[in-house]
């Protein structure tokens, strides 16, 4: 088996976990390729002095990877994804961050998790990703062009609310007065989008949703949409620039640009494992608290 490992350092909760996870691939017999700057820091630390192959970007991951294990949180997975890309290579996040709704496997117990991982005792779940089109290009979303939890517009320097003018399909659909809008996928359902009213989706629904951002519209609300849609805005508002976001990473993008947003050809495949999947943290960590159930 060989597997490709990414991850962030946080000093007090991550090195038992990283410690543990190479003792037990090691003793496995699993061939681990380590993203270069992660191995750096671990040698740093003193976490492993083995040698290890490494890996420095997406185009050395190819179908010959049975799997990425992801070490840190649910930005740490956000990260790995724009490595993994369009090669299909399976994500399965190791949680040693806090809410952890991607990253779901808990550091209590990993050895039984990652024996379900030797065993192939997993099933995938594909998510879908947006790509976002800028008009005119944008430098700085040319090589990374897609998002796993979603696409943002929001205001910069400005204390003002910006106008978004938001087509489906060519067809108008509504001037937010807002501060911001958000199109999530269903992945990011949980996200920036719950956090501002949107609605939770099960990662296997075919949909996106288009949140605003304190609008100041009152009847602007959360709406649901099939993900076969091709959703263009339009951005005015007092200031020269705009932000966009994708994810984690952020540009300014100027006044009246055109922005063409629409899923990928491709899909981000997450391991699930038995014990850990979405509808069980969905009941631990959203809605209803910790299972009562014996």
């Amino acid at each position: 088996m060989k597997v490709a490992i990414y991850g962030q350092y946080y000093q007090n909760s991550t090195e038992p976990i990283i410690k543990n996870i190479f003792v037990f691939f090691n003793r496995n017999n699993v061939e681990m390729i380590i993203e270069a700057d992660f191995l750096k820091l671990l040698y740093e630390k003193k976490i492993v002095e083995r040698e290890y192959k490494t890996f420095t970007s997406h185009t050395e991951l190819d179908n010959s990877f049975d799997m990425l294990l992801s070490i840190g949180g649910d930005g740490t997975i956000l990260r790995a994804a724009t490595l993994v890309r369009d090669s299909g290579i399976p994500i399965l996040g190791v949680n040693a961050g806090r809410l952890g709704f991607l990253a779901s496997v808990q550091k209590e117990n990993i050895d039984n998790f990652l024996q379900y991982v030797i065993e192939k005792k997993y099933t995938i779940s594909p998510r879908s990703l947006l790509s976002l089109q800028c008009i005119p290009e944008n430098e700085d979303i040319q090589n990374i062009n897609f998002a796993m939890n979603e696409i943002s517009v929001s205001r910069k320097d400005t204390t003002s609310m910006i106008t978004i003018e938001t087509y489906l399909n060519d067809e108008y659909l509504n001037s937010y007065w807002a501060d911001g809008l958000i199109i999530a996928t269903p992945t990011g359902s949980t996200g920036y989008s719950l956090s501002c009213g949107g609605p939770i989706l099960t990662p296997d629904v075919n949909s996106f949703v288009i949140t605003p951002i304190a609008p100041h519209n009152l009847n602007a609300r959360p709406l649901v949409i099939p993900d076969t849609n091709e959703i263009r805005l339009k951005v005015t508002g007092r200031e020269e620039f705009y932000l966009i976001s994708l994810d984690s990473r952020i540009t300014s993008v100027i006044n009246e640009s055109v922005l063409i947003i629409k899923k990928t050809p491709f899909k981000i495949n997450m391991v699930e494992i038995p014990e850990e999947t979405f509808l069980k943290t969905l009941r631990n960590k959203l809605l209803w608290g910790e299972d009562k159930r014996n």
